[in-house]
């Protein structure tokens, strides 16, 4: 009889200039994984520790927005990318290369390259952690993370509602298949305090929670729907940087803390 063949091994390229790589993921559109990704990497820094963030959304950059950033990178060669720095965070996104407006129409292989050239050719420098904010879905950069660049591990952001698990769960899978380690899971959006101070749970109780127990994956925390979070994102200064002290910058700074005792 014969055997199957062993799977193939993929040569994994370590990001130079920084100790860990840390994919922040949702598989679903619209559930506020930018906006965590960024304000988990500025919890990270109040923690001590030296963070950069990349932005991998090659269709839908959202960093420059996020973090009120609008510069074009330096190259002393032509080849190798400084990145920007902003709040003491090393910062790297195709939305710093093009226009704010201009469409990216690109074919697999052009995200290929460019997600290549931002994990190869930007010299990052004396980071402890990157933070990649991974494009919604499964598709090319997933999988180019996934089997060609050294990570530690994936952080998976979801609203609770069933539609948005349904891209989790298949996100799961596929970090699972191409040998990824799961972190944990984090519910966004989890509820809205009233004024009358209780919680409304607007897109449902608990689903990643329960998401997490089923596929045997570390539950990290709830985030609410919180105004303050909304205005500090859209005036590019996000809220566990200009107010750690807030209620939700606590939150993210417990998530911080279960993700930095992975690190160590």
């Amino acid at each position: 009889m014969s055997q199957k063949p062993p799977p193939k091994q993929f040569v994994k390229t370590p990001i130079n200039g920084t100790k860990s790589v840390i994919l922040v993921s949702s598989a679903k559109g619209g559930v506020g994984k930018s906006t965590v990704a960024v304000n988990l990497a500025f919890a990270l820094q109040n923690l001590g520790l030296k963070i950069g963030i990349l932005d991998a959304d090659v269709y839908g950059p959202s960093l420059p927005k996020l973090i009120n950033l609008n510069e074009k990178p330096k190259s002393q060669d032509g080849k190798a990318i400084i990145p920007l720095e902003k709040y003491h965070v090393q910062c790297m996104s195709m939305g710093f290369l093009v226009d704010e407006e201009t469409p990216m129409i690109w074919r697999g292989p052009m995200v290929i390259s460019a997600i290549k050239t931002m994990t190869q050719n930007v010299l990052w420098k004396d980071r402890d952690v990157i933070i990649v904010d991974m494009p919604p879905g499964t598709g090319d950069t997933q999988l180019t993370f996934a089997q060609q660049v050294k990570v530690d591990g994936a952080v998976i952001v979801s609203t609770p509602q069933d539609l948005a698990l349904l891209d989790v769960k298949r996100g799961i899978q596929m970090f699972d298949k191409t040998g990824v380690k799961i972190l944990g899971l984090i519910d966004n959006m989890s509820y809205f305090k009233g004024d009358d101070g209780k919680n409304y749970k607007i897109f449902g109780d608990s689903g990643v929670e329960k998401t997490a127990k089923e596929f045997d994956k570390k539950f990290l925390g709830h985030l609410p729907i919180h105004q303050d979070l909304r205005s500090s994102s859209d005036k590019g200064c996000p809220l566990t940087y200009s107010d750690p002290e807030h209620e939700v910058s606590k939150l993210f700074l417990d998530i911080a803390k279960k993700i930095n005792q992975f690190l160590n």
